[in-house]
């Protein structure tokens, strides 16, 4: 009870920037270790080919469909359950988290069902040429079944967010990728199983990320839980999340199905085109996941303080997030630029694969330092309930403004025209946040009134 009465002080107590720091850095190192998967899982890839390095990239979507999943009920239900505490409904909030949980598990079973049935015209559908597709096939179907596991794993890290509790989420996080770093080239090289070792190195890793949240939220230490009698699966309790949580699902699979459509226009310019664009996203998801995991401490932060109407507090807390990730940006933007060949070396030696590679990085990172100002906002709006507009600015910048930008300028300009795609997006994400952002500090600084 000491340590969840220290959670909750933290959250409405503690200095701003030490609580942000506090809930956010174990969140940042996760996020970083949840990207790690793939970069990993690529740099072994490497040295079998540049076909089943973009075979490894074409499947590497599917992932981003299930953990929409989860982050639905996860972040949906981590914004309800933080409002809850703060409101001090517990009793309400064990019910969130069970329903939250089993939830997810359910859909996600007839996700893994439904896609490994239609597994190859899946891949087709996503870039995978005739020369990738044997490859690509290989690894999908083993890599589908693990992310029935990571969907749980994704849901439940951020239920143990909501409750301050992202230690845990930290832990659970890095002994999946430590484990999955030293089975990685054990199965793929020491073993010959190729790419379809990558594979069974992330499924056994995500079961024991499993395995760690299962000890906790079923242990004494946890402030929620996931008992079976409070699965209750109501309707007004399911509205709470998804109204929060859709925005979510929209964006993973907007991001998935961006990522998809560019490996499928990369293609036509040969198979080290969707090796590059592939390399060049990863890599990327480096840089987005240290901001998404800063805000994923933000996030119960904001939730907590609006449940318990201390608005000026929640007032510091964005501009003191906006503030972090800014400098962050700017310093990731400036290493980019320094270091994109080298960077890209490590994770393809074909030449032709490099060199695009490095040009599409560097152009992807032009307008990178506005993803802080432009994610802190969208937290914002989803954290204190507000759906709408919170879900516009979540999926605007990986789906509703790529995606339209992808079709055209290809077009027009070829490969260049799916390079250029991602920063003319942040553009007009950028604009749209403004506007926003000004509409919610002039509403949060008449309730503080």
């Amino acid at each position: 009870m000491q340590k969840q009465n220290e959670k909750i002080t933290l959250m409405r107590e503690e200095n701003v920037t030490k609580a942000l720091f506090k809930l956010g850095i174990p969140m940042v190192v996760s996020m970083l270790v949840m990207a790690l998967y793939n970069v990993v899982d690529t740099y072994f890839v490497a040295g079998l080919g540049t076909q089943q390095v973009a075979a490894v990239s074409v499947a590497f979507p599917l992932s981003l469909y299930f953990s929409g999943i989860g982050l639905t009920f996860g972040i949906g239900g981590a914004s309800y359950i933080s409002r809850l505490l703060g409101a001090k409904e517990n009793k309400k909030a064990n019910e969130v988290a069970a329903t939250s949980l089993y939830s997810s598990l359910i859909i996600g079973i007839l996700l893994v069902i439904i896609v490994l049935v239609f597994l190859v015209p899946i891949l087709k559908s996503m870039g995978a040429t005739n020369t990738i597709l044997p490859y690509a096939k290989t690894y999908g179907f083993i890599f589908v079944i693990s992310m029935l596991f990571s969907t749980g794993n994704v849901t439940a890290g951020n239920l143990a967010v909501a409750q301050g509790a992202s230690n845990i989420t930290l832990k659970a996080m890095i002994s999946g990728a430590v484990l999955n770093m030293i089975l990685d080239p054990i199965l793929i090289y020491s073993l010959n199983n190729g790419v379809k070792g990558a594979a069974i190195a992330t499924l056994i890793s995500q079961i024991i990320t499993s395995l760690i949240y299962i000890r906790f939220f079923y242990g004494k230490n946890s402030y929620i839980n996931f008992r079976l009698f409070n699965f209750k699966p109501r309707l007004d309790t399911y509205s709470q999340i998804i109204k929060i949580g859709i925005s979510m699902m929209l964006l993973q699979f907007l991001t998935g199905f961006s990522m998809s459509l560019i490996s499928k226009t990369a293609s036509y310019y040969g198979d080290e085109a969707v090796a590059a664009m592939g390399i060049v996203l990863r890599i990327i998801t480096l840089g987005t996941n240290v901001v998404f995991g800063f805000m994923k401490g933000f996030q119960p932060l904001a939730g907590f303080n609006y449940g318990a109407k201390n608005y000026i507090r929640l007032r510091e807390a964005t501009r003191v997030s906006i503030k972090w990730t800014t400098i962050y940006c700017v310093l990731w933007t400036l290493v980019v630029f320094l270091f994109a060949h080298p960077i890209v070396s490590i994770l393809s030696k074909d030449i032709a694969v490099i060199v695009i590679a490095e040009k599409a990085l560097k152009v992807n990172t032009i307008m990178f330092f506005t993803f802080g100002f432009q994610f802190a906002y969208a937290t914002l709006y989803l954290s204190i309930g507000k759906a709408l507009w919170g879900g516009v600015l979540n999926i605007g910048r990986q789906g509703l403004f790529l995606i339209p930008v992808i079709l055209l300028l290809p077009m027009y300009f070829q490969l260049d025209g799916v390079i250029y795609s991602q920063p003319v997006a942040d553009i007009i994400s950028t604009i749209v946040t403004i506007v926003l952002a000004i509409r919610i500090k002039r509403e949060l600084m008449q309730l503080s009134i």
